[in-house]
């Protein structure tokens, strides 16, 4: 697509998923995969965050019509992995405004309560 080459495909398990330590930040890397495979979330609870790239955004998910990319397994890292997170954690995702989970769980008009 758009005349870049191919790139091998990301698998999350070539990724440790779990708890790691960041210049002194617990992270726990979370399975998110759906907008592509393999796609994974850093949550850090300590400070509250979550970075989703291109998961979950401000009233919106990400794109699965791209190659590898699976709106079902989406919807599932949505629900049962991010919106399983402590509402005040905020998300911060590729692009676009922040927000939070509990914002995105009442209102996200694609995958939260609001459907």
């Amino acid at each position: 697509i758009w005349g870049f080459p191919p790139v091998p495909a990301f698998e999350s398990r070539d990724l440790p998923t779990g708890q790691q330590v960041f210049g002194g930040m617990t992270c726990t890397v979370l399975d998110t995969p759906g907008h592509t495979p393999g796609g994974v979330s850093y949550y850090f609870p300590d400070e509250k965050a979550v970075f989703t790239g291109d998961a979950l955004f401000y009233r919106s998910l990400g794109r699965t019509d791209f190659p590898g990319g699976d709106h079902d397994t989406l919807l599932h890292s949505i629900r049962k992995v991010l919106f399983a997170l402590p509402e005040e954690t905020a998300v911060l995702p590729g692009h676009g405004p922040a927000t939070s989970i509990g914002n995105e769980r009442r209102n996200n008009p694609f995958c939260g309560d609001f459907v």
